[in-house]
């Protein structure tokens, strides 16, 4: 009999893509999302026998998760991917810090309560819990360093809201294993800026997920205009679904932070990516300077490699690949 893997926020950009491997990998899966039409549209794309899901409409909702887990004794492995992005609002706590924080306390407290068989638990947080929006760059970081943003800091803006919302929520999830001590281990998922192409083609409109506009803007930079400057370090989404894999399925993983990181980039080099891999944008976009412009090295995921055992896809094949989807299938 396969294991069954419950997965929260399952239409999102990295969800989708770890529902995906696991149904490769002949693993059933549960996935919530907010509404049955988006439910629907999912499992029409996945077309597998092996996806069911459940609506949880509202993350922050108390027991939002109970209904869903106990329809589901045979799940024993536990996701969570769901927690808002969203840098363009006016209440910071309404729209980022609660959702995060209070959504990541249902799912664990749902469990503990009603989902005694579920084992393992990972959770989808990011290196905006390592390190802090104005961190000092030239000091790295590593599986043990802390973003130290206070709340009332986060709530400046979306920006600082975003950070303040994946620190705080990592935080209550570690606290709660060791306050509540429930059945389950618990490992989290810290990647940095998550590129590469969507797990299908209809889910590409006419923008890209938040990490990927990094890539579409330069689209827009003709020869001779100025070059927005961008920089941090990157991974494929490809990898950050495997890693969330491997975070249950390999022993060494419970109970650690897996910060996930694999070529840093800055403006320049993704557009060298871009003329590298899809050569026959010359001439429509800028090239910037090329070869100029290298990234300074910030994380240090020696640790996190050697737990995972990756082989991580090059930042070329990721931009290109983004690229050539988006434009193929692009909406107006």
């Amino acid at each position: 009999m396969s294991q069954t893997v419950f997965v929260s926020g399952a239409t999102g950009f990295i969800a989708q893509h770890v529902v995906v491997q696991l149904l490769e990998k002949n693993y059933k899966v549960v996935g919530t999302v907010r509404s049955a039409s988006k439910g629907d549209n999912l499992k029409k794309n996945l077309n597998s026998e092996n996806f069911s899901y459940e609506i949880v409409s509202d993350l922050e909702k108390e027991g939002a998760f109970e209904a869903a887990l106990e329809k589901h004794p045979e799940a024993t492995v536990f996701i969570h991917t769901a927690s808002p992005v969203v840098f363009d609002t006016k209440d910071v706590e309404k729209e980022l810090l609660f959702p995060a924080v209070h959504g990541t306390k249902n799912v664990l407290t749902a469990i503990k309560n009603v989902a005694p068989q579920i084992k393992k638990v990972v959770i989808t947080s990011s290196v905006a819990a390592v390190a802090g929006a104005d961190n000092d760059k030239t000091v790295p970081v590593d599986e043990t360093s802390w973003n130290d943003t206070t709340w009332e800091a986060s709530k400046k803006d979306g920006h600082f809201g975003y950070y303040g919302s994946k620190t705080f929520a990592e935080k209550a999830a570690w606290d709660f294993v060791k306050d509540e001590k429930p059945n389950f281990t618990l490992s989290t998922i810290n990647p940095s800026f998550v590129f590469g192409p969507q797990a299908f083609d209809s889910e590409v409109g006419s923008q890209l997920n938040l990490s990927n506009t990094v890539i579409s803007n330069l689209l827009s930079v003709k020869p001779g205009d100025e070059v927005p400057q961008s920089d941090g370090s990157s991974v494929d989404v490809r990898d950050v679904a495997a890693a969330h894999i491997l975070a249950f399925e390999k022993d060494e993983a419970i109970g650690k932070r897996l910060l996930l990181t694999n070529e840093d980039f800055t403006s320049q080099t993704i557009l060298d990516a871009i003329s590298k891999g899809v050569p026959e944008l010359k001439g429509s976009i800028s090239v910037g300077v090329p070869g100029s412009n290298p990234p300074a090295p910030f994380y240090n995921d020696k640790k996190s490699r050697e737990i995972l055992g990756l082989t991580y896809i090059d930042l070329t094949t990721t931009v290109s690949e983004t690229v050539r989807q988006y434009l193929k299938h692009k909406t107006s």
